[in-house]
């Protein structure tokens, strides 16, 4: 199961470079916290934006102004962004947990 979440995430990365969006970039571990909670942001906010996309595919295409093919490509980078966003939830939970069990 993790696989096909890795490999899902990695075809959606893929997809998003062939479309003209530029790669993530790679950030210093030196700087500051706020730049992480940027990031985190940019995410989420991206996450909703591919959600409103793929409601605005189904709409169209209940309307008749759009094909299905577009509605299911819209629907599956939603679904695969927004497992990704789960996937980064929970490891980010479980590093917390890890912290807490650590002896000082």
């Amino acid at each position: 199961m993790a696989t096909s979440n890795f490999a899902a995430g990695a075809y959606a990365a893929v997809q998003g470079m062939a479309n003209g969006r530029p790669a993530p970039k790679v950030q210093s571990t030196g700087e500051t916290g706020g730049d992480f909670m940027q990031l985190l942001g940019n995410a989420l906010d991206n996450v909703g934006d591919a959600g409103r996309r793929a409601d605005g595919q189904a709409f169209s295409a209940a309307a008749g102004k759009a094909n299905v093919v577009d509605v299911v490509t819209a629907v599956a980078e939603s679904e695969t962004a927004l497992q990704t966003m789960v996937a980064v939830r929970d490891r980010m939970i479980s590093a917390y947990e890890e912290i807490m069990r650590m002896q000082i």
